[in-house]
């Protein structure tokens, strides 16, 4: 176990340093607590093949990533603690910005992607002022920080987490806590960004409805059952938890996520679960992006259910589905894969590798991709059938994102 870890995985088909192909960058999900570069699906060869040169990076995790304690704010020249993960990924891309013209690459066309918790860090990145020239688009599946989570703060309160961390762990001084052994130390703590002044000096929100990001153009969207559910309540269960928890809007919540039958219920606690985590999250982002940014958004609904054995078969188009497709490595999954599943693997990395190259992902072979916008909040529908259409839950999200901000 060790902090020497901040490494880089680079693939082009570059002949020269002169070719100056466009970049993409991408950020591991995880949570913030797990992850790394070294994963098949993050193989770049594919898309390299594409034109573009693939980098993968790593960065720190969970306790050594994502630590704030009021001495490591001292320690601070910027006076602030708790975003080291977010620091390694600025430093990769600044590495990549310095040294991707070697491998024919151009610094000046880079893209970040990430999934999950990576797809949080390139909205963070997006919103953050040490991103400012290290980018120019940005790929987000599955994730981000608009709508406040619990446990999400600013410095004072991720520092008060970690001395109840550090106390826990038996060190009175971050001195204390550097002497154990690292695997002692694995798995405790904070393990998400924080508003610290500095990497992120005010909410996602706020930076954005004032104006203050990287003003980019972005793919974003999240999948068909992007969801992490446990076994499902019965339909009397659900019903009887709506109303604890909607009161007076529970017949409104039950019109958008219906239980007239076990089966039924069962598929509104995915929807829900979804919604909450990760479709207001991006619909917000689309939202914001369409309304006061000039920069193009395009949104994606991922829809096909992955191809499995019939344990498999009930998780559909569940959390990190999409990455295999995106960038053309099916071949590195073992799953029954049909003839769909191929073309639809071309057509996401071929729209992914038009972004990276453009700014915009549609191009010769594709179906159109229209630009999302308030008016008709249309969407690229990724499934056996690819195409735009409006986004088919809008009310729900609407409702969704209106609670969740209290109203």
């Amino acid at each position: 176990m060790s902090e020497d870890c901040l490494y880089l995985n680079v693939w082009t088909a570059a002949k020269t340093p002169s070719e100056k192909r466009p970049v993409l960058v991408y950020i591991y999900g995880g949570g913030f607590v797990s992850g790394g570069a070294g994963v098949p699906i993050y193989d770049g060869e594919a898309m390299a093949k594409k034109g573009i040169i693939f980098v993968v990076i790593n960065y720190r995790v969970g306790i050594f990533g994502f630590f704030a304690h009021p001495e490591l704010t001292r320690e601070s020249p910027h006076n602030a603690s708790g975003n080291y993960g977010l620091m390694d990924q600025l430093a990769a891309l600044t590495w990549v910005k310095k040294n991707i013209a070697a491998f024919g690459g151009d610094p000046d066309k880079v893209t970040i992607a990430g999934q999950s918790a990576g797809s949080m860090s390139v909205n963070c990145l997006v919103a953050s002022p040490l991103g400012k020239g290290l980018f120019r688009g940005a790929i987000a599946e599955s994730g981000a920080s608009f709508i406040s989570q619990q446990g999400s703060g600013g410095l004072r309160e991720a520092e008060a987490a970690g001395v109840k961390t550090a106390t826990a762990l038996g060190a009175s001084t971050i001195a204390e806590l550097r002497s154990k052994p690292a695997a002692q130390l694995l798995g405790k703590g904070q393990s998400r960004p924080v508003i610290d002044g500095y990497v992120l000096p005010a909410t996602i929100a706020d930076i954005f409805n004032e104006h203050k990001q990287n003003d980019v153009p972005v793919l974003t969207g999240w999948n068909e059952d992007d969801a992490f559910v446990g076994p499902p309540k019965t339909a009397e269960e659900y019903k009887k938890m709506i109303k604890s928890q909607y009161g007076a809007d529970a017949d409104a919540f039950s019109k958008l996520y219906p239980a007239g039958s076990d089966q039924e219920a069962a598929t509104s606690q995915t929807r829900i679960n979804r919604d909450q985590i990760f479709g207001m999250q991006n619909y917000t982002w689309a939202n914001v992006q369409s309304k006061k940014a000039k920069s193009k958004i395009y949104v994606y609904r991922f829809t096909r259910r992955l191809p499995a054995t019939a344990d498999f078969v009930k998780y559909g188009a569940f959390h990190t589905g999409e990455v295999a497709y995106a960038y053309d490595n099916l071949k590195f999954l073992n799953r029954p894969w049909e003839p769909v599943d191929q073309q639809l693997a071309n057509t996401m990395s071929t729209y992914w590798a038009n972004f990276v190259k453009t700014g915009n992902p549609n191009g010769k072979g594709v179906p159109a991709w229209p630009a999302y916008t308030t008016s008709d909040h249309k969407i690229m529908i990724l499934g056996e059938k690819p195409g735009a259409k409006p986004l088919p839950d809008k009310t729900a999200l609407d409702f969704m994102v209106k609670k969740a901000n209290g109203k």
